[in-house]
């Protein structure tokens, strides 16, 4: 059994988000190699598509030495369609056509169609103008800089032929660095006006789906594409830093599916896992990590596996929180 749905509708899965084996002592070789694994074979496809969009779909460096409207547009129109056809993907199949009806859905109810808090009383049309109208031209904006700053040589090149060791671990850094990065701005964001100025729009979506992953307030794009910012710093090569954005861009869609797997047409299922982040947008104060890669909500006691055990864990640092602001 892969999981039970409750009287409200919720769907919990029988398996518990884990924590990576990178910081499980002591040291257990033969978990770390599976994870290890599992981290390649989920981030694969981002590089397959850096590497090729790098090289059919990226003007020259001679080109882009100089800012032009041909070749920053060509760009634009680029990432818009492969957000149209990675988010818009999932979305025709689990909520348009809905092959899969509710079966492994979070929330048993479909996203919003007559709601004031959204756009146009629509939870769709809000996340796609975010995304399409915010969050593509700011991934752009942070693309063309680099290819501008790459091309004129400002940034050190790295070739993978002369250092292949430190290209190659630096590429394996990529997703760490970015769960460590969204952690960071993640909790900034949910501080005080920060959260009710920016980050609000991002969680108007309690139930949240594929194009819920990219809707965010256009500073809360600028901050969390900022993390290819590093690439400016260090050493590095144009196809890391592309990785670093298609990553960013198009990771967000399989956290916030709504389903907790996705059943193939030839009847296999897909395990998304992304429960951990759902239970985020359902119950906010929890889980603020984008993964467990690094374990921050462990250690600062915001971690929620699903289980009643943390609910009513969650529940007591809430109501103690709110005694120790009212004392």
């Amino acid at each position: 059994m892969y999981g039970t749905r409750d009287k409200r509708g919720y769907w919990r899965p029988t398996r518990r988000p884990k924590r990576s084996p990178i910081f499980i002592w002591p040291a257990r070789p033969k978990a770390f190699l599976l994870w290890l694994f599992g981290y390649l074979k989920y981030n694969s496809p981002y590089v397959l598509i850096s590497l090729v969009t790098w090289i059919y779909l990226t003007p020259s460096h001679e080109t882009m030495r100089e800012f032009g409207i041909g070749w920053v547009s060509l760009i634009l129109l680029r990432n818009a369609a492969l957000t149209i056809l990675v988010y818009g993907g999932f979305h025709v199949v689990l909520y348009i056509q809905r092959r899969q009806q509710t079966d492994f859905k979070y929330n048993v109810k479909w996203p919003d169609s007559n709601n004031p808090t959204f756009l146009f009383g629509s939870q769709t049309v809000e996340n796609v103008l975010w995304t399409m109208c915010s969050g593509v031209p700011v991934w752009t904006a942070y693309e063309v800089f680099a290819w501008w700053m790459f091309a004129n040589g400002y940034i050190p090149y790295v070739h993978f032929h002369d250092h292949p060791f430190y290209f190659i671990l630096l590429m394996l850094i990529v997703p760490m660095w970015h769960s460590l990065h969204f952690y960071v701005v993640h909790r900034l964001i949910h501080m005080g006006a920060l959260y009710h100025i920016v980050h609000k729009v991002h969680h108007h979506n309690v139930n949240p789906g594929p194009w819920s992953g990219l809707s965010m307030h256009t500073f809360e794009h600028i901050i969390y594409f900022s993390s290819v910012l590093t690439h400016f710093l260090l050493p590095s090569n144009p196809l890391l830093a592309m990785f670093q954005l298609v990553r960013s861009a198009l990771s967000p869609v399989l956290g916030h599916l709504g389903f907790d797997r996705v059943v193939t047409a030839d009847e296999k299922l897909i395990d998304t896992d992304n429960y951990y982040h759902y239970l985020h947008h359902r119950y906010f104060e929890v889980n603020y990590g984008a993964d467990l890669i690094i374990p921050f909500d462990e250690w600062f006691g915001t971690a929620h596996d699903g289980s009643p055990e943390a609910d009513q864990a969650m529940y007591e640092r809430i109501k103690a929180k709110k005694y120790t602001r009212g004392g």
